[in-house]
Parts: C-alpha cells; structure tokens; sequence
C-alpha cells in the first residue's frame, strides 16, 4: 500500500476551495482519553482530492478501503467500500454530487463482512438507483477486560466512548474522502448493533437521515425516571450535556426489524443469575464488570426480541415518535435473513438522497 503523504510530500491542502477538516468529536474523545486534544489534527493525510483519479485505486481509496485504525484511538477501526463508478473524488472543484454514507454496526460475534465481497450490502452500494458508500466500524471486544463484549453497546464504559469514536471516525471520512457526504448518515444494526444503532439515535438523531433497528436483545427506554442503559434520567451527565430531543427523534425515517420466530432470550434465568453474580465478584475484586462500569452496565435479558420491540414501537407512539416494525415471517434471529427487509427500507430513503 502506498504510504499517506507527510507534511513534505504530496501534502494535503487546505486551500483551493476546501474547508479545514472538522475534529470536534476527535478533541473530546482525546479529552476523554487523557490525551491532548489541542495535539489533535489531521496534517499530512491524504485525501482523494490530493490524488489523481486514475490513481485513486493504487491508493487502496476507492473500491475497498482497507481496515483503518481511528487514529485518536487506535483500539477502534473501521472498513469502507466507496463504489469507483460513482464516486467524485474533488466535488469542490467538479460541484459534483456527494454520495450518501451507510453505517452498518456489527453484533456482538463481530462478524465483520459487511463491505466485503460478497456481500449484500456491497452490491446495494453499486446500484445505479441509490449508489453510496458503506461504512463498517469496529468495535473489539476485550476493551474493558478479557470478558467484555458489551461495551460498544451502550456508547459510553469506564475506557471506550463508542460514541464519540463513530463521530471521530465520520469526521476522518469526511476529511479524506470529501466525495462522501458524512454529515447526516444512514445506520443499519443487528442485535448488538441493534442496540448500538438505538442509543445513537437518541443521543443524536441530527446526524440520522434514516435508521435500521435490527432485533436488539436489550433496549433502552425513553424513561426519564430510569437510569441508562435502562432509561435516559442521566444522559446529561454522562454524555457531557447532551439533551435528549424527542422532537428530532420524532423526525428520523425509523425501521424497527426482526425475525417472526426471535422469541427466545440469550441464555435462561441460571445463566443470568450466575452472570449477576460473577460481575459482584469481579466488582468486588476490583475487576471488570459488564459494560465496564460507571452506571452503564446492560441489564439481564428478559424477553424475546420481537415482544420488546412491539413494546418499544408501542412506547414511542406514545411519545409521538411513529417507527415501522417490520417482521420476517420464519426467521429466528439472523442477520442474513432479514438484510434484504433493511435494505428495502434504505433503498427510497438513499435514492431520495440523490
């Protein structure tokens, strides 16, 4: 692979009509961290505007991006796939189109195929109707001890802020690939993505142009009596001051979906009592403990996944906030089988974008 330019080389410009790269969310997810957030810029990456087209492939920028590492938090990475054929690598000098973004969150197995030939999603992104790229960020497990594979769910744990790190990585994107429009994305997810997708679109449903809920397995309610993950009474708090927005919520193009036979729950009663008590051990010891402490550990499972999202639909009807429930007739809980449902959904919300 070709090595990004340094300040030396080929070095990226500011000027010629281009805006100055945006890193608000990298400044407060370095702040979070510990580190210098007035250390933190983008000087010396390359962008597909400092290339020439005919070279943009050579680069690994157009077609399938290889996995990145976000570079304010290196534990997080993300795969892109920007489809050649429609792609405007310099729209500020063209006033070309810019193409739509879709987020897709993985689960809790990380299964981590979604912008990979082959793949349905890959294909969706080179239809000529609705043409987009397609965005897979990566949240590994094992960040706040070896048994953490929650963390990313909730947005915010003792070490990770999975917030701030996907609105990092967008800004990353948008600064180096400026054909890709990152401001306001679409976001599919499935069961841990699910959950991931739901809390985003809470905390910022300004971003959202349209969302997929897929079968989340615990879901947070728009309870203000409630603590998060549960409920949302102290998002203020710890979400740096962020207010929840029913009004834009309301506002957001929403699919809730799952599988007609995703009745069951993960584990039964024994697993999540031994689960409880295993958490007050490490707790206890001054291990790890679910989600990673600070208030955001995810409840025990209690119903199927399909009775908690009729309930959820139902909850936010009452809040004014209308969702399309779709379920697939014979399907249990997997992701492959319910694809084309999500995309069916993205398909004229994307094509609208255009």
């Amino acid at each position: 692979m070709a090595p990004e330019a340094t300040g030396s080389e080929v070095g990226p410009s500011v000027g010629q009509n281009r805006r100055a790269p945006e890193t608000k969310y990298q400044k407060k997810l370095a702040a979070f961290l510990g580190k210098d957030a007035d250390a933190v810029n983008m000087d010396g990456t390359l962008t597909t505007a400092d290339v020439p087209r005919q070279f943009l492939k050579d680069v690994y920028m157009v077609g399938q991006v290889p996995l990145t590492a976000l570079r304010v938090d290196p534990r997080i990475s993300y795969a892109l796939f920007v489809p050649v054929a429609h792609y405007d690598p310099d729209p500020s000098s063209s006033k070309g189109k810019l193409l739509p973004l879709l987020v897709d969150v993985h689960g809790t197995t990380r299964v981590f195929s979604s912008v990979y030939a082959p793949s349905p999603l890959r294909k969706f992104a080179q239809e000529p109707a609705h043409p987009c790229a397609v965005l897979a960020p990566l949240f590994p497990a094992g960040v706040e001890g070896p048994h953490d594979v929650d963390s990313y769910k909730v947005l915010r744990s003792r070490t990770q802020r999975s917030d701030l790190a996907l609105l990092a990585v967008l800004e990353e994107v948008a600064h180096r690939w400026p054909g890709i429009d990152a401001r306001k994305i679409y976001m599919t997810g499935f069961s841990g993505g699910g959950q991931f997708a739901l809390r985003f679109l809470y905390l910022y449903p300004e971003r959202l142009a349209g969302v997929s809920v897929g079968a989340p397995g615990r879901v947070t309610a728009l309870d203000d009596a409630l603590s998060w993950p549960r409920g949302v009474a102290d998002v203020a708090r710890i979400f740096d001051g962020v207010e929840i927005r029913r009004d834009l919520i309301a506002q957001v193009p929403i699919q809730l979906v799952v599988g007609g036979e995703d009745t069951k729950t993960h584990g039964n009663p024994g697993f999540w009592e031994w689960m409880a008590e295993m958490k007050e051990k490490k707790k206890g010891a001054g291990g790890e403990g679910g989600g990673g402490g600070g208030g955001t550990d995810l409840p025990p499972m209690e119903k199927g996944r399909l009775e908690t999202l009729r309930e959820l639909q139902a909850a936010w009807k009452v809040e004014g906030i209308e969702a399309r429930l779709d379920v697939v007739p014979g399907v249990a809980h997997n992701v492959a089988e319910v694809r084309d449902t999500v995309l069916d959904f993205m398909r004229p919300l994307i094509r609208g974008h255009h």
